[in-house]
C-alpha cells in the first residue's frame, strides 16, 4: 500500500444502522448533525463521513432536502473534507407520515445517488458489492413495543434484506461520481471478497488509482472484528493493489479503538465516529464523534505518528478541493 506520510482520521457522524432508542447522544437533528461533525473537525478529523435523517422522526433518508440542511453550514465552520454516502437505506417515509420497505435496487439507487450527484462532494463511499446486514439482531435486545413505528418495521424488515450494489449499480456510481464529477471514492469492503470485486472494477476500467480502501470490521453480516483478520485484509489488498492504494480501518462497538491502533501501527489510516460505536469505553456511552477522535488522535500521537490536517489529506488523496464542491 501507499503509506500516507500523516495518518488521515475520518469521523462517521451518524449512519444508518444505530437507532435512536440505542444512545441519546445519536446526532438526529441538522443542528446536532453539524455540531458533531464540526467538532469532531476540531478534534483532529481530516474527513467527517455523512448520512442523513429525518429531523423529526430520526430514520436515515437520502434525500437532498436534507442534506441541504447542514452540507454548507459544515463547509463554513470548518475546513474538514465532507464524504457523502452512497449507502442504501431500508425504510423510507411515505407521504401520508407512515414508513415502508423499499427493495427494487434500481429505485433505491436512484434515492442513493440524488445527493450526491446533486452535491458532487471532494469524496463518497463506495460499497464494494452486497451484504445481509444483521441489523434485525440489535433490536431484539429490548422491548420492540418501546420502539418507534420505523424503528419497529427496520428491527423486523432488515432480516429479509440484502444490501445490494450490483454491478451495474457500481459501474453507474464509478460513471456519474467519479468520472463525470471527479469524486474521490472511499470504497467501504466488508468481506474479502470485496476487495476483489474492486480489483474487477479496476481491471474493467470503471475506477482508477489510487484506491482509498477503508476495511470494515465487526458489522454483524460482515466479516468479524478480530486483529488476524485485519492483517488478512492488508495482505490481501497488498497483492492485489500492490502500492496503488491507501488504507484505513474501521471498526464496529467496543473494537473500534483496538482494531484502528493496530491499523495505524502497520501504516494505514483510522476511521472512528458515532456510526461505527456508540461506546467511548466499557459500558460507557460516547457524548460525540469527537470524543472518539480525540482519543485515538492521542494514540495515534504517543505512538509517534502524526494526524494529517483536511488539507493534508486533501493532497494525499487527491481530492478536486472545498472550492469544486456544490455546496
Amino acid at each position: 500500500m501507499k503509506k500516507s506520510p500523516k495518518v488521515i482520521i475520518t469521523s462517521a457522524t451518524t449512519g444508518a444502522m444505530h437507532m435512536p432508542f440505542m444512545s441519546p447522544h445519536l446526532p438526529i437533528t441538522p443542528d446536532q448533525i453539524v455540531a458533531d461533525s464540526v467538532a469532531a473537525a476540531e478534534a483532529g478529523a481530516a474527513i467527517v463521513h455523512l448520512h442523513a435523517r429525518d429531523p423529526e422522526t430520526g430514520c436515515p433518508v437520502t434525500t437532498p432536502e436534507v442534506y441541504g440542511l447542514y452540507l454548507s453550514r459544515i463547509k463554513q465552520q470548518s475546513d474538514v473534507i465532507i464524504n457523502i454516502t452512497t449507502g442504501q437505506p431500508a425504510i423510507r417515509r411515505k407521504a401520508d407520515g407512515g414508513f415502508d420497505v423499499k427493495t427494487d435496487w434500481k429505485d433505491v439507487l436512484d434515492e442513493r445517488l440524488a445527493a450526491p450527484k446533486q452535491f458532487a462532494p471532494e469524496i463518497t463511499s463506495f460499497n464494494m458489492g452486497p451484504m445481509n446486514a444483521a441489523n434485525w439482531i440489535m433490536g431484539g435486545r429490548v422491548d420492540i413495543n418501546k420502539l418507534s413505528d420505523w424503528e419497529k418495521l427496520f428491527v423486523h424488515a432488515t432480516k429479509d434484506l440484502t444490501m445490494q450494489n450490483t454491478w451495474a449499480s457500481m459501474e453507474r456510481i464509478a460513471k456519474e461520481l467519479g468520472q463525470e464529477r471527479g469524486v474521490v471514492f472511499e470504497y467501504e469492503c466488508f468481506d474479502i471478497g470485496h476487495l476483489y470485486a474492486l480489483k474487477m472494477l479496476w481491471d474493467l476500467g470503471h475506477v482508477k488509482p489510487p484506491f482509498f480502501i477503508q476495511s470494515v470490521f465487526g458489522f454483524l453480516g460482515g466479516i468479524g472484528s478480530d486483529p488476524k483478520h485485519v492483517l488478512h485484509f492488508r495482505q490481501t489488498a497488498d497483492d492485489l493493489f500492490g502500492d496503488n492504494y491507501y488504507w484505513s480501518v474501521l471498526a464496529a462497538g467496543k473494537e473500534q479503538i483496538r482494531l484502528t491502533t493496530q491499523a495505524a501501527l502497520l501504516g494505514g489510516n483510522v476511521r472512528v465516529g458515532l456510526e461505527d460505536s456508540l461506546w467511548y469505553g466499557r459500558g460507557q456511552l460516547a457524548k460525540s464523534s469527537a470524543e472518539q477522535v480525540g482519543r485515538i488522535r492521542r494514540i495515534i500521537e504517543e505512538l509517534g505518528l502524526e494526524v494529517a490536517t483536511p488539507d493534508e489529506a486533501r493532497r494525499i488523496l487527491g481530492t478536486k478541493g472545498k472550492d469544486q464542491v456544490n455546496f
